[in-house]
Order: structure tokens, then C-alpha cells, then sequence
């Protein structure tokens, strides 16, 4: 049977799927066979355009298919870009939803990584990366910029291991001055934001 899809079907696709994706608030899983299959497409559609233009004089008019594709490709640009731009918001919305918590959301055990493509883990990781430098700057007050906790906690203290540089903390024994490698028992109660911004790691 022929092949009688028409350019522009597989950018529609995209968006449709978009669009359920917002009407349902869900992050459905990055369509990468059609999104190659599209990006193949331009492809295509960009080697017909330099077919196009080498069979015509130098001072001729453009061919009126020439028009009716570059619309095509201009297209499939801003459909890719819309998808890709959607699931961005998408993923910065759970990211601040669980308290700036990557490692839950990039967990391979979760139930948001199966549904990101790897670029869009290694995004995750440099926006979270760039949201603590952030607050770093904030010092003893980041702290609480990117509170998340929403179960008690099973222990009274715990074991932590240092993955960043905090500075002074303000605990109830005391000041604790939270420095990369190294290791504390501390009361969770006072260092739990912290394990949630990946400032710190049970150990």
C-alpha cells in the first residue's frame, strides 16, 4: 500500500500528543521514533529544497513548490520546538513539586525517568545544579527556599555524608558548618531540607 501521509502529519502528531499531555497533566513518554522520524523528514524536505533551487537559473523566480516546502519546514521547526519547550515545563514543574528532590526524579526506580530521554535527564541535572549555585548564594536561608518534605521522619538522627557545600547551619545542638566529603550524625529534624535539595546523603 502506498505511503500517503503528507508533510506536516508527523509535526500534528507531536502536538496532539502535547496537548493530552496538558489536558491530563501527565509527562507522557519522550516519542523519540517520532521525533527522528520527523527530524528524517526535514531532512528530506531541506535536500528537495537544494534539488529545487539548483535546477533553476540563477535569475529565475523561485518555483512556487519551493514556497510550499520551506512553509513545511518552517513548520516541523516550530512544532519540535513547542514539543521539547512543553516537556521542559513539564519536568521543571515535578522538579519544584517534589521539593527540588532530583534524585526522585531522575530515579531509574521512579515513575518519571522511564519516560525521559537521556538529554532530558542530563537537563535536569544542570537545572538543578544551577538552581542550588543559586541559592548557595542565599547562605543560611537557602536552606529554606526549596523545603519539600512531606513525610515524618522514621529516625531521630541520622548518618549523612556532605555532596555540597552548605556553610554554617544553625541546628538545635548548635552550629554545624556543612563542608563537601564530609561526615555527620545529625538530627534529622535539622538537616532533612537539605537531604531533599541534595545538599546531603544518607549514608
Amino acid at each position: 500500500m502506498a505511503d500517503t501521509r503528507q508533510y506536516g502529519d508527523l509535526a500534528t502528531q507531536l502536538l496532539l500528543e502535547s496537548r493530552r499531555s496538558t489536558q491530563s497533566n501527565t509527562l507522557l513518554k519522550y516519542n523519540d521514533p517520532l521525533v527522528r522520524s520527523l527530524i528524517r523528514e526535514q531532512r528530506d524536505l531541506e535536500r528537495a529544497v537544494e534539488t529545487l533551487m539548483e535546477a533553476e537559473p540563477d535569475n529565475a523566480r523561485p518555483p512556487p513548490a519551493l514556497l510550499i516546502i520551506q512553509t513545511a519546514i518552517n513548520r516541523n521547526k516550530r512544532c519540535l520546538l513547542a514539543y521539547h519547550a512543553h516537556r521542559v515545563s513539564m519536568l521543571q514543574n515535578l522538579y519544584w513539586e517534589c521539593g527540588g528532590a532530583l534524585p526522585h526524579l531522575i530515579s531509574p526506580d521512579g515513575a518519571h525517568r522511564s519516560k525521559m530521554s537521556p538529554h532530558e535527564v542530563d537537563y535536569m541535572k544542570q537545572y538543578s545544579t544551577h538552581v542550588m549555585d543559586y541559592n548557595s548564594e542565599f547562605k543560611e536561608d537557602s536552606a529554606e527556599i526549596l523545603s519539600g518534605i512531606e513525610k515524618p521522619p522514621k529516625e531521630i538522627h541520622v548518618n549523612v555524608r556532605v555532596v555540597r557545600d552548605v556553610g554554617i547551619i544553625q541546628t538545635e545542638n548548635g552550629s554545624i558548618d556543612f563542608r563537601r566529603g564530609e561526615r555527620y550524625v545529625v538530627r534529622r529534624a535539622d538537616v532533612e531540607n537539605l537531604i531533599v535539595q541534595g545538599y546531603l546523603e544518607e549514608v
